[in-house]
């Protein structure tokens, strides 16, 4: 399982990469793992305002359909349109595979979110549970 330390995460296993006022937002690999073979994801639509908490995404795989929720608050900027064609990039490279980038509204918000040091200690006790 891999965490990355220049990320952000959030309990419901979003990560967050901050560059300026732009967020890329993802799956994590313990996400990943969890969801097993990824088939389909539901991409936002650009320029959509979506507010902390709220679903953006949702990924469909071969156990179940589970919806991401956006981590900070935004207008989605830009959408991977590749995930439309490859769902199965999240599992093949999570951190590389970002779902959408956002214009953040409101920067503070990235203070409420996991760092990784705490995030890969939740994803080591979810392992000893699986």
């Amino acid at each position: 399982m891999k965490v990355l330390n220049n990320l952000l995460y959030t309990g419901d296993h979003e990560w967050v990469r901050v560059e300026d006022n732009k967020a890329y937002i993802g799956i994590s690999d313990c996400a990943q793992r969890m969801l097993s073979d990824i088939v389909f994801v539901e991409l936002p639509e650009v320029d959509d305002e979506i507010a902390k908490g709220e679903t953006f995404a949702t990924i469909e795989s071969v156990k179940a359909a589970s919806d991401s929720y956006m981590p900070v608050s935004g207008r989605i900027v830009e959408i991977n349109e590749e995930l439309e064609d490859n769902p199965a990039a999240l599992n093949e490279d999570p951190y590389g595979s970002w779902i959408a980038a956002i214009e953040m509204s409101d920067k503070s918000e990235l203070e409420e979110l996991i760092k990784p040091e705490v995030y890969e200690k939740i994803c080591e006790e979810l392992d000893k549970e699986a």
